[in-house]
């Protein structure tokens, strides 16, 4: 059996706030986790699976203030 990771191992392995980790648990948006009683503790395969199936970016086009300016712009219109 592989060993469970403490909330705050994970949080420094995702490089996120402690309070961030338990924010996405809430909302049902961070990785599986388990409860052991009181105890919160994640899988190390859950983590790799979640961040496997995060988006990626990096078309390669910049994002530029104007562009941001028009879309601002577009969506009070």
């Amino acid at each position: 059996m592989n060993a469970l990771l403490t909330e705050v191992q994970v949080s420094e392995t995702l490089q996120v706030s402690l309070a961030c980790l338990r924010r996405w648990r809430l909302r049902g948006e961070g990785p599986q986790y388990l409860k052991v009683g009181p105890l919160v503790r994640y899988r190390t395969e859950d983590i790799e699976a979640w961040v496997a199936e995060l988006p990626t970016g990096g078309n390669g086009r910049r994002f530029t203030v104007r562009s941001a300016m028009r879309s601002k712009f577009a969506i009070s219109a």
